[in-house]
């Protein structure tokens, strides 16, 4: 069995979507072999799976006590598959810009007076995330319902990055 990187771009070099945008962007994955953005994986729970796919959540959040992808790690250009929870990919977006933090009381107030409402957070939320030291946040655009893959990803992270831009070689041997 193919490892789970390998896995995704097989599935994104064979889907089929009704999107011109999304077309233009996997061309040459399908004509070259290519990546032309990096990739990621992110494991998403409801609500938020469906506010992103709706159109309803445009900024996409990640907090960590320490400092773990995508931290750092993401920025315009690239692309996330959209994973459910214990469950199959099912979906794609586009980062069109990220910011990074190091938290403090005061910095964690000004993201969640600023940006809550296109997080889609309650106050449920916030609370979780007082322990927390660093934070990501980027602007999604494009979400796309696909059709579902599954990749046999195991481990517990919460987000991995796939492959590099412009392409990972490896993952097309």
């Amino acid at each position: 069995m193919a490892d789970w990187h390998t896995q995704c771009v097989a599935a994104l070099r064979d889907l089929a979507v009704e999107s011109q945008f999304w077309d233009r962007q996997l061309a040459p994955i399908r004509t070259l072999g290519e990546l032309p953005f990096r990739l990621h994986l992110a494991i998403f729970v409801e609500p938020f799976l469906t506010f992103i796919l709706e159109g309803r959540k445009t900024i996409e959040s990640r907090f960590s006590v320490v400092k773990c992808a995508p931290y750092d790690q993401v920025s315009s250009g690239d692309v996330i598959l959209l994973k459910r929870a214990a469950g199959p990919v099912v979906g794609l977006c586009r980062v069109t810009s990220a910011w990074f933090y190091e938290l403090d009381a005061s910095s964690l107030r000004e993201i969640r007076d600023r940006f809550a409402g296109a997080i889609c957070a309650d106050d449920n939320f916030w609370k979780a995330r007082r322990a927390c030291s660093y934070a990501t946040l980027m602007t999604v655009s494009n979400p796309i319902e696909i059709p579902h893959f599954s990749v046999a990803k195991r481990d517990r992270r919460g987000w991995a990055i796939v492959g590099n831009n412009p392409s990972t070689p490896e993952l097309f041997a």
